[in-house]
């Protein structure tokens, strides 16, 4: 990475939406250059790797990870030029359990050097009980095989280890009164999720804050918002809506959204009376 650049993109390229995966995306690509290269139909080199003509297709979209012999039988169809096979092992499917949009930013907060969210509406995933986790996937639509739902789980709760593994990093939540007092899955899990939160915001790298339901009109009325600054110091924010995220790079809009941060933690309640909120909370289950 640079300080201008980041992971190499451009601002436009921040804020596209991620593919499911760019190596099976640039292994396609490849193939397919190969493939009109050699002059070939896919069709024809359909016929010599022994695929279907869709299963080409497929490969060269990046929609499908290629069988080995899919690979060896390429590479003797377009000449043997090592290409496909010393890619080959390097393609993944992605990463299980993130939303397309969500990856670039999950793999940015791996890294960063310090974190913070605003939430109005469920408790932020860094901050998620098991229970709650899998109650806010199982509502999901559309419906999630079980493979899948427990997919998101590990991947969720795997990114909470971040507040345990990286005490030098300060991560920062505001969030909502009323999430905290939205009930679904039953007592007892509201409960664990309460004393999740508690024990988190019990670490030293760990801030949370409570905007309580009496606050007056506030900075962020327009939505949740993620903040994150890189080890090169240059400072990204994250929205997300239906089925879409956007990750922001231009500088005057992030500076905008840090602005609004910053004013929102002076008019959400303080730490210490955070707690307490939630401990009261917590008391009337």
């Amino acid at each position: 990475m640079t300080t201008d650049n980041p992971c190499g993109a451009g601002d436009g390229e921040w804020e596209r939406e991620p593919d499911p995966s760019d190596s099976l995306r640039t292994f396609g690509a490849v193939v397919q250059a190969l493939r009109e290269h050699a002059g070939l139909s896919r069709v024809e080199f359909a016929e010599l790797v022994r695929f279907s003509k869709h299963t080409v297709e497929s490969v060269e979209l990046g929609r499908r990870m290629p069988d080995e012999s899919f690979v060896e039988r390429g590479e003797e169809a377009l000449g043997n030029t090592g290409a496909l096979r010393k890619s080959a092992p390097h393609l993944t499917r992605g990463e299980p359990g993130f939303a397309a949009w969500f990856r670039r930013w999950a793999r940015l907060e791996r890294t960063a050097v310090s974190l913070c969210t605003y939430e109005c509406r469920l408790v932020p995933g860094l901050l998620q009980s098991e229970d709650y986790a899998r109650a806010v996937f199982e509502g999901t639509m559309p419906l999630l095989t079980d493979e899948r739902l427990d997919a998101q789980i590990v991947a969720r709760l795997d990114r909470q280890k971040m507040l345990y593994e990286r005490p030098e990093v300060p991560f920062s939540f505001i969030v909502e009164e009323s999430v905290f007092r939205r009930r679904f899955g039953g007592t007892e899990m509201m409960r664990g999720l309460l004393d999740r939160v508690l024990e988190y915001a019990g670490l030293r790298n760990v801030q949370v804050q409570v905007v309580p339901l009496e606050a007056a009109l506030h900075a962020c009325l327009d939505g949740p918002v993620r903040l994150l600054e890189t080890p090169e110091r240059r400072r990204l924010a994250y929205c997300e809506g239906q089925q879409t995220g956007r990750l922001i790079a231009d500088p005057k809009e992030v500076s905008l959204l840090h602005h609004r941060y910053d004013r929102l933690r002076s008019q959400a309640l303080t730490p210490q009376d955070s707690r307490g909120l939630l401990e009261r909370l917590r008391g009337e289950l």
